[in-house]
């Protein structure tokens, strides 16, 4: 309240215009004349004093109108508009096809000047749909006083074949993901966001790509579906629609690379430098593996060892496709949730995560839901693909790049348990008082989190986090549990704040990073352990 009477109460001088060369806006242009009063209007589209800001708003907007014509705004590409991403350059947003420059909002934001500015240079409704506080009318029509532009209507992606740059063809990304490769583009969302919502925002979901993405036409899309045992199929879109019942899995999907770049510390490692953002969870709707399995012919059940294999649409110069496999049984039991997916929270899957099809293994490494998926084939071998034989396996800390053999290993299936501390982040300052600590839980397998410990000590003593969610069906709890605990802190303080979590099987995580540190730096999850000091 306090705060938000300093921001409500204060006043502010007229927002500055944009340097010239920025926003190419003249002086005479609507906006400079409408960013007079920020800090009410701040208060509002930050979800502060919204009374206050909008009764003030439409006292101003009545005396306004009776002068002033309908303004016309410049159009602006994405790219444009990315270029905005600091107060120097200005601090541009998205929202619709609309843009706004919210620059001089950034210092006052109650919630701290990192919220806003992850969205810089992007589009806000993936964070709005964090905090809905946001989706409220008048703040959208707050907001629009601060409007500078639109959008270009004309914001295709380049055709693929209109350079020899093989990711041309690659859809627009939000620039508040944090990126570790660009092509092909493998990102993670922000991880103050990760437990700040159970669902993560399909724009915000981290991006894991080996390939370039594909171009894909559904209306003349078919899945191929053969193998010994059963009859050859080819299916439309509309044919999965129709022929098989919708079903929906609210899963996790997890990178194996996650968190790896604290093994980095330990000893190099070869990989992306993921932090603890490569893991997600998304409500998945398509038509069930098994289902389609079965209405080839194949057979609940098969002696020996049997694989089904996946073949995605993207593919490298020479023509491989991205490949993985999972065991015969995983792929026919009605328990284990198999999906070939073509809705990724209630929306039409977008191209980064495998538009038109792809397949999600509920409790399984992310490697083996295959996007784009253009073949299902039951073998008696697994995958031929490097990433399945060349690749996400782990091994001894003994082993270097010299003595390793990748044939010794098995391909990661499921995963180990894992947490990690989404707030505070490390290095922060945090204020004096009462201290709350976010963060995530999840464990492979569909077993169920039923413990997550926390130390403000560096593990001389623990508390239980209190978690959150819907309480999971036994054996599938495919989706991750979100976790807090407040706990009182004293100015002068530093804490060494860690977490452990546990699951069903009373599987643990082990203590520290060196004894499971690999080559490939997957597997990563040792305590998660973030540094912060206390302020007055």
């Amino acid at each position: 309240m306090l705060l938000l009477r300093a921001v409500a109460g204060r006043r502010l001088p007229p927002l500055p215009l944009p340097r010239r060369g920025c926003s190419r806006l003249p002086p005479s242009s609507p906006t400079a004349a409408g960013r007079r009063g920020a800090a009410p209007v701040l208060a509002a589209l930050l979800g502060l004093g919204a009374v206050l800001a909008y009764g003030e708003r439409r006292r101003r907007g009545a005396q306004a109108a009776q002068a002033t014509p309908v303004p016309r705004y410049p159009l602006y590409t994405r790219e444009e508009v990315g270029r905005h991403r600091s107060p120097q350059d200005r601090i541009w947003v998205t929202h619709g096809t609309e843009v706004f420059d919210v620059t001089d909002f950034v210092e006052l934001h109650p919630g701290g000047a990192d919220k806003v500015l992850l969205a810089a240079g992007g589009a806000l409704e993936p964070f709005w749909a964090l905090y809905a506080v946001h989706s409220q009318p008048h703040v959208l029509e707050l907001l629009r006083e601060y409007k500078v532009g639109e959008l270009s209507p004309e914001e295709a992606p380049p055709a693929p074949d209109a350079t020899r740059d093989p990711f041309a063809g690659d859809p627009p990304r939000h620039p508040g993901l944090r990126v570790n490769s660009q092509k092909p583009f493998n990102a993670e969302p922000p991880a103050e966001l990760l437990a700040e919502r159970f669902l993560t925002p399909n724009e915000l979901f981290f991006t894991r790509n080996h390939l370039p993405v594909p171009a894909v036409d559904p209306s003349s899309y078919r899945l191929r579906v053969e193998g010994p045992g059963g009859r050859a199929l080819s299916l439309s879109l509309a044919e999965l629609r129709s022929r098989f019942p919708k079903h929906e899995v609210t899963a996790t999907l997890q990178c194996a690379g996650n968190r790896r770049s604290e093994m980095s510390r330990v000893r190099p490692v070869k990989g992306l430098s993921w932090d603890i953002g490569a893991i997600s969870t998304a409500r998945w709707g398509g038509v069930r593996l098994r289902d389609v399995l079965l209405d080839a012919g194949f057979s609940e059940e098969r002696e020996g060892e049997w694989h089904v294999c996946f073949e995605g649409l993207d593919a490298d110069a020479a023509g491989a496709p991205y490949g993985a496999s999972i065991p015969y049984g995983r792929a026919v039991s009605p328990a284990a949730d198999v999906l070939l997916a073509y809705e990724m929270n209630g929306e039409e899957l977008p191209r980064d995560h495998g538009f038109p099809l792809r397949v999600v293994v509920p409790g399984v490494v992310g490697a083996r839901s295959v996007k784009w998926l253009q073949r299902v084939a039951v073998s008696p071998t697994e995958s031929p693909s490097h990433w399945q034989r060349n690749d996400y396996k782990g091994f001894s800390p003994c082993v270097d790049w010299d003595t390793v053999d990748y044939t010794t290993a098995p391909a990661i299936q499921e995963l180990p348990v894992q947490s990690a501390i989404t707030h505070p982040r490390p290095g922060a300052a945090v204020p004096e008082g009462e201290l709350t600590v976010k963060g995530y839980a999840w464990s492979g397998g569909g077993r169920e989190v039923v413990r997550v410990d926390v130390s403000l000590d560096g593990g001389r003593t623990w508390r239980v986090a209190r978690l959150t969610g819907e309480r999971p069906v036994p054996g599938r709890a495919w989706a991750w549990a979100l976790w807090e605990l407040q706990a009182p802190v004293t100015a002068g303080a530093e804490l060494e704040i860690i977490c452990k979590a546990v699951d069903g099987s009373y599987n643990v995580q082990p203590d520290t990073v060196a004894p499971i540190w690999n080559l490939r730096g997957v597997l990563s999850n040792a305590w998660h352990r973030v540094h912060v000091t206390v302020s007055r």
